[in-house]
């Protein structure tokens, strides 16, 4: 081959391209076989949009089953979602479960009030017996035994034991599974203002301290001395029967004015009968 053709063609094989001028000159390559999808902006976009639907369509069948209730809300009634706690593998001084199940609404009513129910609460230290008062606090008995039958007690323990100066022991305090007073079950329940006198075993709903506040979904009080001064003031919803003698020689802690405090008593499980 001629030199000066050598030459010449090998200019063309180094070709330089000045800002600009890249994108005009590629203007006449066209893509080959499956690469001549991306040069069909029309259809590239199609298909894109297809995709991204179907990954958020995806996305939401996963993350509610695929199913939603009557009123719309994609929780739904008496289903629990079961998260792991951060204290999970040392419970025993944290006071806190190592599941904690959330839910989106309060169960519905399944209880009968003309039927007498007791609760049996098994913990490390003993059995302690309620009998819960159903015709009294109908919405707090059937949510008790409801959380009970799922085990959502199971694993928690008495986190808050209040003794005052004298070492007295007023009551304890048990139903929250993050073991800090500010647990739940994802819910509120309707405060409901019953009769009954604050006599030393009475079971109640704890809640805020306002006027006709909302009762706590699953945290429970069991007074340990007359208290007078609640009556009418928390929704009592049983009384202890047997094993009082259990929960007086708890000792005193108090996660939200201790920083350290003593390992709380934990719940193995709580049964529940009917008659």
């Amino acid at each position: 081959m001629p030199r000066k053709k050598q030459i010449v063609q090998q200019q063309k094989r180094q070709k330089v391209y000045r800002p600009g001028e890249m994108a005009a000159d590629m203007h006449h390559v066209k893509p080959k076989g499956v690469f001549r999808i991306f040069s069909n902006y029309p259809l590239f976009a199609a298909i894109g949009v297809v995709a991204i639907g179907a990954g958020l369509l995806i996305t939401v069948l996963l993350g509610n089953g695929g199913s939603t209730n009557s009123s719309g809300d994609t929780g739904v009634r008496g289903e629990g979602v079961t998260r792991k706690t951060a204290e999970a593998g040392s419970t025993a001084v944290t006071g806190a479960s190592s599941d904690i199940k959330q839910y989106a609404a309060p169960p519905a009513m399944t209880i009968d009030t003309g039927k007498t129910y007791t609760a049996t609460i098994k913990t490390e230290k003993g059995d302690v017996t309620v009998q819960l008062d159903a015709k009294a606090a109908p919405e707090a008995v059937n949510n008790f035994i409801f959380l009970s039958k799922e085990g959502f007690y199971d694993g928690s323990t008495f986190f808050r034991v209040i003794a005052d100066d004298s070492g007295t022991l007023h009551f304890v305090q048990a139903g929250d599974p993050t073991g800090t007073g500010f647990g739940g079950p994802g819910y509120d329940l309707p405060y409901e203002p019953t009769a009954t006198g604050f006599t030393t075993g009475t079971l109640a709903m704890a809640k805020p301290q306002g006027a006709g506040a909302a009762n706590n979904g699953s945290q429970f009080f069991v007074t340990l001395t007359d208290e007078p001064t609640l009556d009418g003031k928390n929704t009592a919803f049983g009384k202890i029967t047997s094993g009082l003698d259990v929960l007086q020689g708890l000792e005193p802690r108090d996660p939200q004015t201790q920083q350290d405090p003593p390992p709380g008593v934990r719940i193995e499980s709580i049964e529940i009968s009917e008659s």
